[in-house]
């Protein structure tokens, strides 16, 4: 109830304002013209809305059908929105300058005094038409180049990160990350079929999933998820839970991951390589599920020779980690942002939207991710798969 109002109330208000730049104003009154846009405006609402319940309540099958739908147009509502808001400025200018001439208020040789402006009706209409085709191209291009993004393969990326403690035999170590990936109705098998050929073809020494792989349960997602069981690598495949596994069944899930080889961390660690400390943590919203992360637990018993690689889904985590000589946490969540300009919002919760950077002593590493949530869109957020190549200071 509470993410249906979080979510309903502001794009219900997006609705209307919709309803009044693309239908009130581009129309005359009580015409057949704006009683189809009315309707046309309550039925793109509710298409939005039981994508929001119904995707939620049946298999994944059946949700794709008002997943789809009901997705793209909150995507193309975000932007109709940005659109019509940047051109309000020029389109009361015009609006304005669309105006017949004033009535002298003056007399005599008094100076006239303006009066306000009336706009002439059929230049009005012509104005608020061109505003709101041109928004609609805007956003239509938009949400069309992010679709392509989302739904196209995700970019591979290569990272190296130097590690004071790292033995030069081991210099060249490969951990291939993989985060968000979001199985669910609008990702399936095939996605997670692309995802492994993908990761194998990188060779890689280890493989990380730090989280959100699933929007949905064992029953419903089990054989989308089911070709993780190929996944390649010299020292193993290694999970660790974000917030929407505790959302969709995280115990069945760690059961299942478990059984198709991809080893859970559930706050503990071990040594990978006969050098590198390697851990994971719960993610926090396991609090609430009495699944929270225990730092101290997964850290305990290492090596403080060795160098200590964190997997750890929220960026956020990191606080935690750098207090405890973490050398490189691996993450997720954020998504990029997704789609612009959510890229500018993440930073309020996280301590990094994407890439590499460090916080005290402590590498943090944050991907993209490889799928999506809600709108099948990303908008200066490309997907990613990514290849961390750990290096030896020597």
């Amino acid at each position: 109830m509470i993410f249906l109002l979080l979510l309903g109330v502001p794009t219900a208000l997006g609705h209307l304002y919709l309803w009044r730049r693309l239908v009130v104003d581009t129309t005359r009154p009580r015409t057949l013209g704006r009683r189809i846009g009315t309707l046309a405006v309550i039925g793109a609402f509710l298409v939005l809305m039981s994508a929001l319940v119904v995707t939620r309540r049946v298999p994944p099958e059946y949700g794709k059908f008002f997943a789809w739908p009901g997705f793209v147009w909150l995507a193309v509502l975000f932007y109709l929105v940005i659109a019509l808001g940047i051109a309000e400025v020029p389109r009361r200018v015009l609006l304005r300058r669309a105006g017949v001439a004033p009535v002298a208020a003056g007399t005599g040789s008094e100076p006239a005094e303006p009066a306000d402006v009336v706009p002439d009706p059929s230049r009005r209409l012509f104005i608020s038409r061109s505003v709101a085709i041109g928004s609609g191209i805007a956003a239509g291009g938009v949400v069309g180049y992010g679709m392509t993004q989302a739904l196209g393969d995700p970019k591979l990326l290569n990272v190296p990160v130097v590690l004071d403690k790292l033995r030069p035999s081991l210099s060249g170590f490969r951990i291939a990350v993989v985060s968000d990936i979001h199985l669910g109705p609008l990702l399936g098998r095939s996605h997670t079929e692309r995802i492994v050929r993908m990761i194998n073809e990188q060779e890689a020494d280890l493989v990380a999933i730090v989280g959100d792989l699933v929007d949905g349960t064992v029953a419903e997602l089990g054989e989308a998820a089911a070709p993780l069981r190929d996944l390649v690598s010299k020292h193993g495949s290694f999970f660790v839970t974000g917030n929407h596994e505790y959302f969709s069944g995280h115990e069945q899930w760690i059961a299942e991951l478990d059984r198709l080889g991809v080893n859970p961390l559930r706050n503990e660690g071990l040594t990978v390589a006969g050098g590198i400390e390697l851990a994971g943590v719960n993610d926090v919203t396991g609090k609430a599920y009495a699944d929270g992360p225990d730092f101290d637990r997964a850290l305990s018993g290492r090596n403080p020779d060795n160098p200590l690689v964190l997997l750890a889904h929220q960026p956020v985590q990191v606080g935690d980690a750098s207090s405890r000589g973490v050398d490189l946490q691996l993450s997720g969540h954020t998504h990029g942002g997704q789609m612009v300009p959510f890229n500018f919002v993440v930073p309020v919760q996280q301590p990094s939207v994407a890439g590499l950077s460090k916080v005290d002593d402590t590498w943090l590493y944050v991907s993209r991710g490889a799928g999506f949530w809600g709108p099948p869109v990303r908008v200066g957020a490309p997907p990613d798969i990514t290849v961390v190549e750990l290096r030896s200071a020597g």
